[in-house]
């Protein structure tokens, strides 16, 4: 999540590569990360003089980054790790820290992300909206209380995934029925694209755009149907409240 939200950041201009600082421990994703973005600065520890951090490294090891970051003497933070409550951040950071706790999703790789933003007790307006600039050169952004950053992982934090279990199914889906996979893969980024687009612009919702291309005993009805048949709705549902589930047991340690 952290690369792509380097690699949304500067694709949209937010800045140029030298203006950022990349920390990373492993030599060979260092190799990696200098390689694809020629310019960008990318150390093995962190540099002085450092106005505010993204924290984007796994839940086991944030402990380790907020120290890191409180030695350093940096005082606003935006966390996207998930799972991790405000409270555990503001503790592992200095006194009175500015920390702000979101949950991005992996679209802000193509400007098209979505995330949600808390604030923790040392966090203000300006906190709020120097994260927000953050994110939202990445895609679109909601401010939320801290209590439904686990809803939102379930939801969109993982939800990608979700979608991308529907295309690998629709591509395979396709060739079964006889389409070549190139065609089949083509139709079916396609699809889900202009599906997205027209609910995102047409201003209706989603139960009216799929009546809307739902004739009585057509072949979308026959498809439907079949979809019903194996709870395909009931099994969407459950992966948001396991994933919901998983996020909060994350925050537990």
């Amino acid at each position: 999540m952290g690369a792509a939200l380097v690699a949304g950041l500067l694709s949209a201009g937010w800045a140029k590569p030298e203006e950022l600082l990349v920390v990373e421990p492993v030599a060979t994703r260092r190799d990696e990360l200098a390689a694809a973005h020629p310019g960008l600065q990318v150390a093995a520890d962190l540099a002085p003089d450092v106005a505010g951090a993204v924290v984007a490294v796994k839940p086991g090891d944030v402990e380790a980054a907020c120290g890191a970051l409180a030695a350093a003497g940096v005082d606003r933070v935006l966390s996207i790790a998930a799972g991790v409550p405000l409270a555990r951040l503001e503790s592992w950071l200095n006194s009175g820290a500015a920390v702000v706790r979101a949950m991005p999703n992996t679209p802000a790789l193509v400007g098209c992300g979505a995330a949600a933003i808390a604030a923790g007790n040392g966090a203000g307006e300006a906190d709020l909206a120097w994260a927000e600039e953050i994110l939202s050169a990445v895609g679109k952004v909601e401010r939320v209380g801290e209590p439904l950053l686990d809803a939102v992982t379930g939801l969109s934090g993982s939800g990608p995934a979700y979608v991308f279990l529907v295309a690998e199914a629709l591509v395979e889906a396709g060739v079964a029925v006889g389409l070549p996979r190139a065609v089949s893969e083509t139709l079916t980024i396609q699809t889900l694209l202009g599906s997205a687009r027209l609910l995102a612009e047409s201003g209706e919702r989603a139960e009216a755009l799929r009546a809307a291309v739902t004739s009585p005993g057509g072949t979308t009805a026959a498809g439907l149907a079949a979809l019903e048949s194996r709870a395909v709705r009931a099994a969407f549902m459950e992966a948001v409240t396991a994933a919901t589930a998983r996020s909060m047991q994350l925050g537990h340690g």
